[in-house]
């Protein structure tokens, strides 16, 4: 992968005005860092505000809510993502998980807070509360109807809601594993564990089918396709496998050492978000990277879709919703 581009995490907003700035850098691996500026010459009659970059870099396309920038030097080659909207009351702390239902209707999501909440997707507007975890709310999803959600906490509680009346039906208790996520695909599920193992089991035999020993605790996994899977650790590492061959990774994508958080295919692609506020999006058929900004280094801990909507969790205590169709 290209050297990563950065921007300035409210770019959007600093280039809006005669003469605002916002600064950019390119991080070559091995290599001396390069930084530059942007500078916002006036508006368009369109809204679109005129960009140019300092030395080293070029704007090569801008619109509202994005801008694609280029540093020739490096062959690197970026589009940044504004938030289409932001959501800021949904929770006081860090928001840890989120996830949006099958229909895009409602969004579900856990805080350092201590709280649990089912909200409109459109708007951020509170639905329910959900209430019976006694201490912090690790992880939440949706079932695929929509209509159930299934929590896990740091009270060794598994628990099953009702997303229309916020009632628990279901509590598991004294739930033990080490495993931070699981995928599923077809007949396989998989498993990253903290103790540095991806472990794929069949569903129905419950036998192994592969164990993969990474650099560091593995914090997420996804299935890209049938026989394709994606898992980050936590010292920044993405180990893309196939489940035909899983000895040797396809390939080991590393842009900083900073652990990665989530993984989510989408659009012959990946979305990925590390520790250090970066959240990208990867797609094959194209030459550059799409990065979503707004977090300014701080972590975005989960990443959920919706059609040509992305959601993103973060510790500043914001949910940001950006429209792909802005790409």
């Amino acid at each position: 992968m290209a050297a990563p581009l950065r921007i300035q995490s409210d770019w959007a907003q600093a280039l809006r005005k005669d003469e605002g700035e916002a600064w950019l850098s390119c991080h070559p691996p091995g290599k001396p860092s390069l930084y530059g500026s942007l500078t916002c010459q006036g508006i368009g009659l369109d809204g679109i505000p005129e960009v140019t970059a300092s030395e080293g870099f070029t704007v090569n396309e801008i619109n509202k809510k994005s801008i694609h920038i280029s540093c020739p030097k490096e062959n690197a080659s970026s589009k940044f993502l504004a938030p289409y909207t932001t959501f800021s009351r949904i929770h006081t702390k860090s928001i840890t998980c989120l996830d949006i239902s099958s229909r895009g209707g409602l969004g579900v999501s856990s805080s350092t807070d201590g709280t649990m909440k089912i909200w409109q997707a459109s708007n951020g507007e509170l639905r329910r509360v959900l209430e019976g975890h006694v201490f912090d709310v690790n992880c939440c999803r949706f079932f695929p109807s929509g209509l159930v959600v299934l929590s896990g906490g740091m009270d060794a509680q598994l628990k099953i809601w009702s997303a229309e009346d916020a009632s628990c039906v279901v509590t598991f208790k004294g739930h033990k594993g080490g495993e931070r996520e699981v995928g599923t695909e077809a007949k396989m599920l998989l498993l990253a564990r903290e103790d540095k193992k991806l472990q794929c089991l069949g569903l129905q035999s419950r036998q192994l089918v592969f164990l993969f020993i990474g650099s560091d605790a593995f914090n997420c996994c996804t299935f890209l396709s049938g026989f394709l899977l994606l898992a980050g650790t936590q010292d920044g590492n993405i180990y893309q496998l196939d489940v035909r061959s899983p000895r040797a990774p396809v390939q080991v994508i590393h842009r900083s050492g900073a652990p990665v958080l989530s993984l989510l295919s989408v659009r012959d692609g990946f979305i990925a978000s590390q520790g250090d506020g970066s959240c990208f999006i990867v797609q094959q058929d194209l030459d550059y990277v799409t990065e979503l900004t707004g977090a300014d280094c701080d972590p975005v801990y989960k990443v959920a879709t919706w059609e040509k909507q992305i959601y993103t969790c973060c510790r500043d205590g914001l949910v940001r919703r950006y429209q792909l169709s802005d790409l």
